[in-house]
């Protein structure tokens, strides 16, 4: 997606996306860095009039967990009669460090979360920093329109809206 301002991604719809309720499911592992990428997200959500309900969880690992409890109590995906979440937004940061762990985290969580998410076509945005420096991912979750807390806001607002299209709710 490019890094459009959320009116673009909108669209026509402000309607669709007022309806939303998005889990926002942040690892805390980088305090500043978290903060960051979740004003940037909330930001987008609260701009549109989407509510959300945010969770935190240690680092980047965890988040895969808390899907799966949501999953579990059909809180989400589609296979819930009543979700409680249309969508979820994941934020976190995970700085490559000296040993194998850096590798093992990046490819682990987002497995697990890209596995979850589309068995139960949930619409997510993934905003996920793995860089090589604190200073990387200050930049990357700094709260402007390039910010990566924004650009998962909006890449699950989009999918929202590609299976609004699909389900045949807006044209």
């Amino acid at each position: 997606m490019s890094r459009s301002s959320l009116k673009a991604v909108v669209g026509d719809f402000p309607e669709l996306f007022q309806k939303q309720h998005i889990l926002i499911i942040e690892g805390h592992y980088y305090e500043e860095i978290g903060a960051a990428l979740l004003h940037g997200a909330i930001n987008e959500l609260e701009s549109i009039g989407a509510s959300y309900t945010h969770v935190v969880v240690p680092g980047a690992l965890e988040i895969p967990q808390v899907l799966v409890q949501a999953l579990e109590r059909d809180l989400i995906g589609i296979d819930a009669d009543e979700p409680k979440f249309t969508g979820v937004i994941v934020l976190g940061c995970v700085i490559r460090g000296e040993t194998y762990h850096f590798e093992i985290v990046c490819t682990e969580a987002n497995r697990a979360i890209m596995d979850l998410t589309i068995a139960h076509v949930i619409p997510l945005g993934n905003g996920i920093l793995t860089v090589d420096t604190y200073e990387q991912a200050f930049e990357r979750a700094s709260d402007n329109c390039k910010g990566k807390g924004r650009e998962a806001a909006r890449a699950c607002l989009k999918l929202i809206e590609v299976a609004a299209r699909f389900d045949g709710e807006i044209d």
